[in-house]
């Protein structure tokens, strides 16, 4: 496996940004490679940082693709595949979860990092039927914002971004994450109070 992924790294790194297009669809669909799409970001926007939007860009939509095709397995009978290895009853619990707070659900762990079980999180979006829209805008901006702050450090780092990834990245991806989620529930608090008033 472990020559496998190098030589995946090698393939993306000469192929460039459709190569990272194709690593973050491999990843978020069918193949494990944690924190390939991460590093690759870095490398390439240090050695082309003026590309750091297009390159964060082609992750992004690598990886929203990959979600996608899971979310759909998942629609057409992945509660019977989540029923043979989880509890019924977490199953459910994370179903409700999904039914009522669908956004916050899938955009916290698209933001963390490996080993964050962010496949379980698609799949159980795809059985809960979270609607399409919902469910790509709500991986395209978690995902989106995720490799925007990582070709930032890049930008601003360069080498060193790599080093501080390795070391930092999941403080990094949990501090993100923590803010997203506490902006889109202070953002679901005042609608609520809104429609209160109203």
């Amino acid at each position: 496996m472990q020559s496998f992924i190098k030589w995946v790294y090698g393939l993306a790194l000469s192929l460039g940004a459709p190569g990272l297009f194709v690593v973050a669809f491999l990843d978020s669909s069918f193949i494990s490679l944690p924190q390939i799409n991460d590093l690759l970001v870095v490398l390439m926007v240090v050695r082309n940082k003026p590309l750091m939007p297009y390159y964060a860009l082609m992750a992004t939509a690598g990886s929203v693709a990959g979600c996608y095709v899971l979310y759909l397995l998942a629609e057409r009978g992945g509660e019977a595949f989540l029923a043979k290895r989880l509890k019924r009853a977490h199953v459910e619990r994370a179903l409700a979860l999904y039914r009522r707070r669908g956004v916050l659900a899938l955009m916290v762990p698209a933001l963390l990092p490996p080993p964050s079980p962010f496949k379980l999180f698609v799949l159980l979006a795809g059985v809960a039927e979270v609607r399409p829209l919902v469910f790509i805008t709500s991986i395209a901006v978690a995902r989106g914002l995720r490799y925007l702050v990582i070709g930032a450090l890049a930008v601003w780092y360069g080498d060193f971004a790599l080093d501080m990834l390795r070391e930092h990245g999941r403080d990094a991806a949990v501090a993100v994450a923590v803010f997203v989620a506490a902006a889109v529930v202070a953002w679901w608090l005042l609608r609520r109070s809104s429609r209160a008033r109203s």
